[in-house]
C-alpha cells in the first residue's frame, strides 16, 4: 500500500490534515452542512488539535462515499479514535459520522447531552435488536454511523475480536461497509498510559479502505472485515515507522509483535475479562443495595 504512494511532501488542510496529492475537497453536503451543532464541535475540535499540534495523515479518501449511507467499521486503540474517524468524512464535504456507544455514556453528564446533541446512536447491549434497527434507520435516510467491532479499547494495540454488528448492520441496510484502521491515537489517550494531551505533535494516521464484500452470512463478512482492517493497520503501521521512527524498543504503545511493551492480545483479553467481571459483581452489588 505504502510503496505505491508518492512520497513528496502532500497537499495541507489548514494545517492539520494531510491528505494524498491531487486530492480535492468536495463541495459541503447539503443536508449534513445545516447540522449546526455537530458542525461547530467539529471546528473546536480542531482548534484543540491545533492547539496540540496534531498532525493527521489521512488516507484513502477516495474510498469514503460522497453521498448515501455507510457503515464505517474502525479499531480501537484509544479514546480519540472516533474524532479521528471522523476527520475523512468531514473532510469530503463536511460530512458527519454518527457513532455507536454504549447507552451508560448518553447518561454521563455533560458528555451524555453532547452525544444526544449530536444524534450519536446509543447501543444498549441488552437490547442489541433495536441499536441494529436505530443504525439502519440513519444508513438508509442517508448518513454515514460509525462502529468499533471490537467493541473496547485493544489494551494489545492490535485487532482483538470482532462482534458481527457492522456485517448485520451493512447487510439489513442500503450502505457500504467501509474498513477504517487508526494508528498513533493510542499514543495520545488510551487505557492504562499516562495521556499526552498537551502540545505533543503527536501524529496519527488514519487509513480508509474500499467497501468490503457484503456476501455471505454475518461472520464471513466479519471475517473479510477484520481481514480488510488488518492489512490497512499493517499498511499504516509501517508508514508510521516510516515517517516518524525509529522508535526505541519496548515503548509501551507499541505491540509485542512490533517490539512493545504492550500486553499481549491473550494478556490483553484476560484483563478485559476482568474488567467485565468486576463490572458485573458491581452492578449485582448495588442491585442488592436498592
Amino acid at each position: 500500500m505504502t510503496g505505491a504512494r508518492d512520497r513528496s511532501p502532500e497537499k495541507t488542510l489548514e494545517n492539520l490534515f494531510v491528505v494524498e496529492p491531487g486530492y480535492r475537497a468536495e463541495a459541503d453536503h447539503a443536508q449534513e452542512i445545516d447540522d449546526r451543532f455537530y458542525q461547530r464541535m467539529v471546528a473546536f475540535i480542531k482548534r484543540v488539535f491545533r492547539a496540540q499540534g496534531t498532525k493527521a495523515i489521512v488516507l484513502g479518501l477516495e474510498n469514503l462515499p460522497r453521498e448515501g449511507g455507510a457503515v464505517i467499521a474502525i479499531n480501537h486503540t484509544g479514546w480519540f479514535d472516533f474524532i479521528f474517524a471522523g476527520m475523512g468524512p468531514h473532510l469530503t464535504g463536511k460530512r458527519l459520522v454518527r457513532f455507536m456507544a454504549k447507552k451508560e455514556v448518553f447518561h454521563v453528564p455533560v458528555i451524555g447531552w453532547l452525544m444526544r446533541s449530536m444524534r450519536h446512536v446509543p447501543v444498549d447491549r441488552a437490547a442489541g435488536a433495536d441499536s441494529i434497527d436505530s443504525a439502519v434507520e440513519w444508513i438508509d435516510n442517508g448518513s454515514l454511523v460509525g462502529i468499533f467491532p471490537e467493541g473496547t479499547i485493544s489494551r494489545a494495540f492490535e485487532l482483538s475480536d470482532f462482534k458481527t454488528g457492522a456485517a448485520r448492520i451493512a447487510q439489513r441496510s442500503n450502505g457500504l461497509l467501509i474498513p477504517c484502521a487508526i494508528w498513533g491515537s493510542q499514543r495520545i489517550w488510551t487505557k492504562d498510559l499516562p495521556r499526552r494531551l498537551g502540545r505533543t505533535h503527536t501524529p496519527v494516521i488514519v487509513s480508509y479502505g474500499p467497501p468490503v464484500d457484503q456476501s455471505g452470512t454475518p461472520e464471513e463478512v466479519t471475517a473479510r472485515l477484520k481481514e480488510a482492517m488488518g492489512s490497512l493497520l499493517s499498511a499504516a503501521q509501517t508508514e508510521y515507522a516510516e515517517r516518524f521512527g525509529p522508535f526505541p524498543a519496548g515503548e509501551r504503545w507499541m505491540p509485542a509483535s512490533l517490539g512493545g511493551s504492550a500486553p499481549t492480545t491473550e494478556e490483553a483479553q484476560k484483563m478485559y475479562e476482568q474488567e467485565k467481571a468486576a463490572r458485573a459483581a458491581k452492578r449485582v452489588g448495588k442491585a442488592g443495595k436498592a
